[in-house]
């Protein structure tokens, strides 16, 4: 929200109130409580109005501090609140003189002059960002005089946190504008507006900077984000009210801040293994019955296409009734049976749920009969007739509501439904009245927090820790813990491919570790060049489902050379995914995405600072999308040695780069001093990883490790290798047979294993040698 009137002045009828001076400062061991008021105190009576602000600081982890500003502190706490895991607040580090007061965590710490008011945050020696003058205030909207008080409603807080000379400024959710935020204005506030404009499903209020801190808005309600938009020199962010409480996360790197939000907010589950394979949808509005989907599931099976996961959206239940979790019988008069049969031909099920209930769903008139619906501050049930007619919304703040949805969703598990697309979400009503009296404004973003958890929670007590797995479109803070995400309802062409990549890095620059997209576009049906270039992408994104609107997706509706390319890379990922599922423990473990932008990997790459059309995948693989028609791929290598996955071919990276690239290819590049592990598998996504597995090593030039885990998370393999001269020492702790390749190298000897050359590469085949010295 901009207050202001150029750099100056601010806009008619608002009033600054900021700090001049810290008048008390009072130390406590975990706290630090600052009266600040807004206009400076020259003698007794000047205490005597005005307005003070009240600041408190603590730190819930080393290398985060948090601030708290507030006017009136007497302001009813509302819920919700954000679930974050703050066990206790730390003992600060503080230091006091005359002019200063400075509050440390780690090597992270908050300096404020008590006179002339200023804040400067700084890691080490280094300053990170500052505020000063009346980048801290409170802010009235409407203000005539102490006098005339309308309470909260014309009331904000703001922060406004300076930017240096090429900070940027990355986060915010899952946002399709451009992904460098700098120029951009940004509300959190849910909403379903598809994947080409300034709205978002997925809202979060943190951002994070090339220069290796992050700040987290603590309030779930509408943030105002006006980054380097209003001052162009600073991230401004204000939230209606009287109080304003964030976090400052240090780094020192972009992958710590992640690390650090993510300790805060929760980390990503670790998804089981199948949910990595490819999923096939029955499509949205397209006609089907047990023939139509048994007809998709043996095509793909009888064309070699490794389908892991059918899908039924929306229409597996009838039309109005939406959501009653009753399979349409006029079209599926069996779904029992359907479902095992599904599942003898080694498939998983996913079907479609939302939180809305039609007014012709027979669980309508039991929901309002024990008051489960949101409702009107008339007592009436809050309805509308957008997406269904008459429909109702579940309230999950009453647990009772919680364990009737539940309890509807487990019979589908019973059935042999394994997990479910939770859909929707965003459109919840500012103006609700809940269960637990919850503030309907704060529940807006948040409602999609507790309705993905209600179902998370079902599917961890029905399918176990391991096994549980949501496909979910909207998503608040701590929604990351519930994967996994798609990006939404996107066009069928080049451009929405573009923008969906760009969306998912910013999300999963937000804390989120897994995503997915709908392959070759939802609305609308796309050429069968954009359907092939899109499944390579797609396939090569943490999760993948072939998904549309009006039309089915299954490769052979585009055409023949589109069978070809769903099965090329549905097999290459399957043998990636000793490397992908490593990737996958690493992000659940630590919050680092294992879908990540060139910047967080290459932070010191100024060019990689701009990059958003390609992508790293884990550590070591960078992916390119071919977004042309004709072929043509541009990417970006950063400096190093980097090698195609596909052909072998060497590559020394500083520069851009110009290919054309059939459909069966894709720019995959192994980045220098990678042991990449392969799989002997190429038919399915879940299976022995560790057994048969081909530890690939590429470029080593110093020294390079790799874990290879099985699909119940405990390592199966665990080598290193180390350059020393013209020697590779290879060492490996390992509980099955595997092989090794050094790719591009023809080693002169080998002692401690059996080798032989394979073109350019040499297999070598370990015995029972701890040690493999390698002479190339």
């Amino acid at each position: 929200m901009k207050f202001g009137n150029g750099c100056w002045l601010q806009k008619e009828g608002c009033e600054c109130f900021a700090p001049a001076q810290a008048y008390f400062v009072k130390k406590e061991d975990t706290k630090v409580t600052i009266c600040a008021p807004t206009g400076r105190i020259n003698h007794r009576g000047d205490t005597l109005g005005g307005i003070n602000l009240t600041l408190e600081i603590t730190s819930p982890m080393p290398e985060v501090l948090r601030l708290k500003t507030s006017h009136f502190l007497g302001v009813q706490k509302k819920s919700p609140e954000f679930e974050l895991n703050i066990h206790e607040d730390l003992p600060l580090d503080v230091t006091e003189d005359d002019e200063t007061i400075t509050v440390r965590s780690g090597s992270l710490s908050l300096a404020i002059t008590k006179d002339n008011w200023s804040m400067t945050y700084t890691r080490g020696n280094e300053m990170l960002t500052k505020s000063a003058g009346q980048d801290l205030a409170f802010m009235k909207t409407d203000w005539k005089g102490f006098a005339y008080d309308k309470g909260s409603e014309d009331a904000y807080m703001r922060q406004q946190l300076g930017l240096g000379v090429g900070e940027l400024v990355y986060g915010l959710g899952e946002r399709f504008t451009p992904f460098v935020k700098n120029g951009q204005s940004v509300d959190i506030w849910n909403e379903d507006g598809g994947t080409s404009t300034e709205q978002s499903y997925k809202n979060i209020p943190f951002y994070l900077t090339n220069k290796g801190y992050g700040v987290f808005v603590n309030h779930p309600e509408k943030v105002s984000f006006e980054v380097a938009a209003e001052q162009v020199t600073k991230v401004e962010f204000s939230v209606p009210g009287e109080s304003l409480d964030y976090f400052l996360i240090n780094g020192p790197t972009m992958k710590e801040v992640l690390m650090r939000y993510t300790d805060l907010t929760g980390k990503p589950s670790l998804p089981a293994p199948w949910t990595f394979g490819l999923w096939l949808s029955t499509s949205f509005t397209t006609n089907y019955d047990e023939e139509t989907v048994m007809s998709f599931i043996d095509g793909m099976l009888d064309r070699d296409i490794p389908l892991r996961v059918f899908h039924f959206d929306c229409f597996w239940m009838k039309e109005f009734h939406w959501s009653d979790f009753i399979w349409d019988a006029r079209v599926f008069p069996d779904p029992e049976g359907m479902l095992k049969r599904i599942k003898d031909k080694g498939l998983n099920v996913c079907v479609w749920i939302n939180p809305y209930i039609g007014q012709e769903s027979a669980l309508f008139e039991e929901g309002v009969r024990r008051g489960y619906f949101l409702k009107r501050p008339g007592g009436d049930v809050w309805q509308w007739d957008m997406w269904q007619p008459g429909m109702a919304i579940v309230d999950f703040t009453n647990p009772e509501a919680c364990r009737w949805y539940q309890d509807k969703l487990e019979v589908l598990l019973d059935m042999g439904v394994d997990c479910f697309k939770t859909d929707f979400g965003e459109r919840i009503p500012a103006d609700a009245v809940y269960y637990d009296g919850a503030d309907p404004v704060k529940m807006h973003n948040f409602y999609t927090y507790l309705y993905n958890k209600t179902v998370f929670e079902l599917l961890q007590r029905k399918r176990g820790e391991k096994e549980a797995v949501l496909f979910a479109r909207s998503a608040t803070v701590g929604g990351q813990k519930f994967p996994v995400h798609w990006g939404g309802d996107c066009w069928s062409d080049y451009e929405s491919m573009e923008e969906s990549l760009r969306g998912g890095l910013s999300l999963t620059m937000s804390g989120f570790g897994f995503w997915s997209h709908d392959i070759g576009g939802f609305e609308s049906t796309s050429t069968p060049d954009v359907y092939k270039r899109w499944a390579a992408f797609g396939l090569l994104s943490t999760h993948s489902r072939l998904h549309g609107s009006t039309s089915y997706r299954v490769p052979w509706a585009y055409d023949e050379e589109a069978v070809d390319v769903v099965r090329f890379f549905t097999k290459l990922k399957a043998k990636l995914m000793p490397y992908l599922y490593a990737g996958a423990v690493y992000t659940s473990g630590t919050g680092v995405p294992l879908m990540r932008s060139m910047v967080l990997e290459f932070t010191g790459d100024r060019t990689c600072h701009y990059t958003d059309r390609q992508y790293m995948l884990g550590d070591s693989l960078l992916a390119a999308p071919v977004f042309r028609e004709d072929s043509v791929a541009e990417y970006y290598l950063p400096k190093g040695t980097w090698t195609s996955f596909l052909t072998g071919e060497e590559k020394e990276g500083g520069g851009w780069q110009e290919e054309i690239h059939g459909y069966l290819s894709i720019p995959l590049l192994v980045r220098e001093n990678t042991i990449l592990p392969v799989g002997a598998c190429d038919t399915r996504a879940d299976y022995d990883y560790g057994y048969g597995a081909e530890l690939r090593v590429y470029s080593l030039k110093d020294a390079a490790q790799v874990t290879v885990f099985g699909m119940d998370a405990a390592p199966e393999i665990e080598a290193r290798a180390a350059r020393e001269g013209n020697r590779i020492i290879f060492t490996a702790k390992a509980a099955c047979p595997y092989t090794v390749r050094l790719v591009n190298v023809k080693a002169a000897g080998v002692s401690g294993a059996e080798y032989e050359y394979d073109g350019n590469d040499t297999v070598i085949r370990p015995g029972g040698e701890k040690e493999i010295v390698i002479e190339i």
